[in-house]
């Protein structure tokens, strides 16, 4: 019973963040989606992608169903950083949209998985997990970056909050 009650409220918890990040788009320029606020070149846009990347990495290849579309892989040195930022060469509407098919590849693991269910994270020290473990990080690595997103929008046009 508690595991269904943890597996559901952390699910619930991350699909509020991922929309408090599109939300944080709403209303800006395709500019300033992508201006660069910070010495690293972050952007809004740049944030969300990160997480398109991370979550499809995270809730995919972990549990052995990887996410359909090309990615950049992990290992890839020369694209290290990369995913921080978007330039001119990369849609708002692909990146969000990628990010939302990212969401239903990972709503659908969740989904089928109970919440004790394996996964193998290889770059974490303790690499056997379960998907609560991938749940909480998700969370919390959402909401780190909604925490980012939040000082950016405020950076441009004075906007707080969660939206809608």
């Amino acid at each position: 019973m508690i595991d269904e009650f943890a597996k559901e409220y952390l699910h619930s918890d991350l699909r509020e963040l991922r929309e408090v990040m599109v939300w944080k788009l709403e209303g800006l320029s395709d500019m300033d989606v992508r201006r660069p606020l910070t010495a690293s070149g972050t952007n809004l846009l740049g944030l969300m992608k990160h997480l398109a990347l991370s979550e499809s990495r995270y809730f995919g290849e972990v549990f052995g169903r990887p996410f359909p579309e090309p990615l950049p892989r992990w290992d890839d040195l020369a694209a290290r950083g990369l995913d921080m930022r978007a330039d001119e060469s990369e849609s708002r509407e692909e990146i969000v949209g990628r990010y939302r098919r990212v969401w239903a590849h990972s709503d659908a693991t969740i989904s089928a998985l109970a919440v004790d269910a394996p996964g193998h994270v290889p770059w974490w020290p303790r690499p056997n997990v379960m998907l609560f473990n991938v749940l909480v990080h998700l969370v919390t690595e959402t909401a780190r970056h909604a925490g980012h997103a939040d000082i950016l929008r405020e950076q441009l046009d004075g906007a707080t909050g969660e939206g809608r």
